[in-house]
């Protein structure tokens, strides 16, 4: 049975009658987040048993969530066929109230969400591998995981969210349902989550990235890079083999790119494998003439991995040297380091029994 949240607008209306009715009942299930159909006070009674019959609505089941200190929230999702998936809650800013008791800044939130029920990259520091691929999530498995997260912590629904599609899968690999999650994510009558608070974090599917610069949607990219030459880069994502580094600088160089923003490249920076200044030097020369950014990012250490976490000190000579070269640069601080919060992890932990 198809989802309720597989639709645009548009297309509810074509399977809804009358169609003034696809739009309340989006009302009540991207700004109410209700659970059934039942919870819908002014849709007819036949109306709901047509779509109860038709269009699944309660598609998520949260099994179990982690919080951490820092605010973040790790959850594991199961879906309907009994997989399960990954979505993390990020607070990347707390509310601020003053002294008379009004709120001078409010809280914001970025939402890291899956595409697959595991992942084909097979990347050897991603613990989501491990797993091996199992298939790729609906449309609105995707956007389900928006609507839970809202719901479980009571996020008003003029209250925008930043998603970063980082989680379980490369996105791009999943690019119809992806596409169709972007379209519904952004409509004004649902969640109202604009493009450009969209960002696609892929593997370098370099194919895939033209494709997507041609949709012209005003999505944010952000490539996973990882390495600056294609002999490590093909040791940490053996999918370098297919989609060279060349092949994915040359893509993005074609990337519709807004004035106001900047491709973002992550680098996840591991012990005594690209941590140093040669590899900064190297990199700073790749990267010119694109409007880059690079995330360094830490990697995040799980059990079983032979990698490590770099030092403090190597992240900021690191960063400093691309700094000192004009390249835009920043460290992303590790979230929910006390708990399961590398990808995969909470899944690969809930899945061998522990707690």
């Amino acid at each position: 049975m198809q989802s309720i949240y597989d639709y645009q607008l548009d297309e509810l209306k074509e399977k809804v009658k009358p169609a003034f009715r696809a739009k309340q009942i989006y009302n009540w299930i991207y700004k109410k987040y209700v659970t059934s159909y039942e919870e819908m006070k002014n849709i007819p009674k036949d109306l709901k048993e047509q779509l109860n019959e038709n269009f699944s609505l309660d598609i998520l089941k949260i099994i179990k969530k982690e919080q951490s200190s820092d605010g973040s929230i790790k959850y594991l999702f199961e879906l309907q066929d009994g997989h399960t998936i990954e979505t993390v809650l990020l607070l990347m800013r707390n509310k601020k109230i003053s002294e008379d008791g009004n709120i001078e800044r409010s809280e914001q939130y970025t939402v890291c969400i899956s595409t697959q029920v595991g992942c084909k990259v097979g990347c050897t520091f991603c613990l989501t591998a491990k797993g091996g691929f199992v298939r790729n999530l609906t449309a609105g498995e995707i956007v389900a995981q928006i609507v839970q997260l809202k719901r479980d912590n009571e996020i008003a629904e003029n209250k925008s969210l930043n998603i970063v599609y980082m989680g379980m899968g490369e996105p791009l690999d999943n690019y119809d349902n992806l596409i169709q999650a972007i379209k519904i994510f952004s409509n004004e009558e649902g969640l109202c989550i604009a493009t450009k608070r969209q960002t696609i974090s892929t593997s370098g599917i370099s194919t895939k990235i033209k494709k997507l610069g041609d949709e012209d949607l005003g999505i944010q990219l952000a490539i996973s890079l990882h390495a600056v030459d294609d002999q490590l880069r093909t040791e940490l994502i053996p999918m370098n083999k297919a989609y060279n580094i060349a092949s994915i600088i040359e893509a993005v160089k074609n990337f519709p790119v807004d004035v106001r923003k900047k491709v973002m490249f992550e680098y996840l920076v591991i012990k005594d494998k690209n941590d140093d200044l040669k590899s900064a030097e190297k990199l700073v020369k790749m990267l010119s003439g694109i409007k880059a950014k690079v995330n360094l990012i830490y990697f995040n250490p799980y059990p079983g991995t032979s990698y490590q976490r770099p030092t403090r000190e190597n992240m900021v000579r690191f960063q400093q040297y691309l700094i000192s070269k004009g390249l835009m640069c920043t460290i992303r601080e590790s979230k929910g380091l006390d708990i399961s919060a590398a990808c995969g992890q909470l899944k690969e932990k809930e899945a061998n029994g522990n707690s």
